[in-house]
C-alpha cells in the first residue's frame, strides 16, 4: 500500500496549475541567492554564513517560488496556541544552522480559514509538519514536531540532497 502512494505522488507544482491572476501585487518571489548553500562560491564564506531560518507565513509565499531554489518545511496547525506548534517553532529557532545548510525555508499556517496555496494543496489535519523538496515533491508529513536533527538526517536522505553533497565533495 504504502508503495501505490508514492508512485502516485505528483510534484505539488504541476498539481497547483497556474497561478491565479489580480492577487497581492506586493508578492516578493523567494530569491535564490538569499540560500547560502546556492552562492557560487563553494565551500567560502561558510563562516558567513545566513544566520538566521527564513521562516514566513504561508499568506506571503507560494510553492513555486521555491522551486529548485529552497526546501519548504510547512508547519500547520488549527490555532497558533496549539502546543505543538508552538514547541516546533521553538525547535526549529533554537538550532537553525543544519538547516539553513541545507537550504531549508520554513512556511507557517496556523490558520486554516486562511485557505492559502498550502493549506489548500497538503490538505492538512490540525497539527502537520510537511517536508518538500526543492523540486516541489512532498518527501514527508509528520503528525508531531521534529528536532532540527530529524529533520537534516531525513532531508540528507533525499535524492536531490545526496546529488548535492556528492558534487560538493568533487570541488
Amino acid at each position: 500500500m504504502k508503495r501505490l502512494v508514492l508512485i502516485a505522488l505528483v510534484p505539488l507544482i504541476a498539481a497547483m496549475g497556474p497561478k491565479p491572476q489580480g492577487g497581492d501585487s506586493a508578492h516578493q518571489p523567494y530569491v535564490r541567492g538569499e540560500v547560502p548553500a546556492a552562492r557560487d562560491t563553494v565551500g567560502e564564506g561558510q563562516g558567513r554564513a545566513q544566520s538566521q531560518l527564513t521562516v514566513l507565513s504561508a499568506s506571503e509565499a507560494e510553492p513555486s517560488d521555491f522551486v529548485w531554489q529552497a526546501r519548504p518545511v510547512v508547519i500547520f496547525a488549527d490555532t497558533p496556541a496549539d502546543p505543538a506548534y508552538i514547541e516546533q517553532i521553538a525547535a526549529l529557532k533554537r538550532d537553525p544552522r543544519s538547516l539553513i545548510l541545507r537550504d531549508v525555508v520554513v512556511i507557517t499556517d496556523a490558520d486554516p480559514s486562511a485557505a492559502t496555496t498550502w493549506r489548500r494543496q497538503l490538505r492538512p489535519e490540525g497539527f502537520s509538519l510537511v517536508l518538500l523538496d526543492k523540486d516541489g515533491q512532498v518527501k514527508q508529513r509528520k503528525p508531531a514536531p521534529w528536532s532540527t536533527r530529524e529533520i537534516s538526517r531525513a532531508i540528507d536522505k533525499f535524492p536531490l540532497r545526496l546529488q548535492e553533497i556528492g558534487r560538493a565533495a568533487m570541488h
